[in-house]
């Protein structure tokens, strides 16, 4: 059963692009921990926020994914673009019209 985490990342003013930047870069690394989609974008109306939307194999890989030296360094460096505010949700996958299973 795959796993939605939905989210919003709050940027200090100005840094949105530059997060922006950093999450769009090339990872095989999510690829391999479990990661089947990773989107990321901005909204006009909110000119200091960053949505992303991540499909994972199961809830468990996305928490192990935490814990990867590659992932928490990434996280690690873009933590001075963040303001602190977070918002989302998160589910487990019951199916889709879009595909089988």
């Amino acid at each position: 059963m795959s796993f939605v985490n939905a989210g919003t990342l709050g940027t200090r003013p100005g840094m949105r692009d530059e997060l922006v930047a950093r999450l769009v870069q090339r990872n095989e690394t999510l690829r391999a921990l479990g990661c089947q989609l990773y989107e990321v974008g901005t909204n006009s109306e909110q000119p200091d926020t960053v949505f992303v939307v991540e499909i994972w194999d199961s809830a468990e890989a996305h928490s192990a994914s935490l814990r990867d030296p590659h992932v928490a360094a990434a996280i690690a460096e873009a933590r001075h673009l963040l303001n602190g505010h977070f918002g989302g949700f998160r589910f487990e996958v019951s199916g889709s019209p879009l595909r089988d299973g």
